[in-house]
């Protein structure tokens, strides 16, 4: 097992076909203890208690106020004893041109996606570094690199966009106290926010640009993010992981 013996954080855990779900199920099934993040405390506390394994536990926390990612810390912290692994997973997307953006867009979209890493990520270092370090992946997109994606707009590769700047001069700052800080930018991944939305006519068009001929999976990102949490990594900071079938060959 993997993660034996260590903790994790991940944010955005508790939606029934998300990353953050797939992430904590096998983070639990390598030995973790996992605290889900969330923003419905009923929600988190199911999927805690759905893992495999003890110990797992939920939090409410709105990734867009620091005094709640500072209460979530203090509470993992306190539960834990120790944080070794933070996932920065939560985020939301919108499909909209760039015209269509109002400020109240602009900013939801940049408060959770952009400023939701900084926050939790401020929360959760200086247990880190008292703890002599720890691992932090942060959810970016191949929407990000390539100007765009399939169903977010241009606010959305903006915001995560940011993520990857964020990520390496974080990793860059608080390398020399052991903690290392990574980015995962995946490509087309089947999950609740995508489900439904996706016609058949779509899927045929995006298999073309994709070698590997196949949509993501949520499990091929979580696999990614253990990695990343495990000491298979030991020597990766600074990083950007594609995980996109090859839809993006740089």
């Amino acid at each position: 097992m993997l993660l034996k013996g260590k903790s994790a954080v991940i944010s955005g855990a508790a939606s029934q076909r998300g990353i953050g779900r797939a992430t904590a199920q096998l983070f639990a099934e390598h030995g973790a203890r996992v605290a889900i993040l969330d923003l419905d405390q009923g929600a988190s506390d199911a999927t805690a208690a759905s893992l495999p394994g003890s110990g797992h536990i939920g939090i409410a926390c709105d990734v867009t106020d620091p005094s709640s990612c500072n209460a979530a810390a203090a509470g993992a912290a306190k539960a834990f004893g120790r944080v070794d692994i933070l996932i920065n997973n939560a985020g939301i997307t919108q499909p909209l041109k760039t015209l269509e953006i109002s400020p109240d867009n602009w900013g939801r979209v940049i408060d959770v996606n952009l400023s939701g890493v900084l926050y939790l990520s401020q929360a959760f270092i200086p247990h880190m570094k008292e703890m002599g370090g720890g691992s932090i992946a942060c959810m970016s997109s191949v929407s990000a690199q390539r100007g765009g994606g399939i169903f977010g707009g241009p606010h959305y590769s903006a915001a995560k966009a940011g993520v990857l700047g964020l990520a390496k001069a974080m990793a860059r700052e608080f390398g020399p106290s052991g903690i290392r800080v990574n980015a995962v930018t995946p490509g087309l991944i089947q999950t609740d926010i995508t489900g439904g939305k996706l016609t058949d006519s779509m899927r045929t068009e995006i298999l073309k640009g994709i070698p590997l001929n196949r949509l993501g999976d949520a499990i091929d990102v979580a696999r990614i993010y253990l990695f990343l949490a495990s000491d298979l990594s030991d020597y990766v900071t600074g990083a950007t992981i594609d995980v996109n079938g090859g839809m993006l060959i740089h």
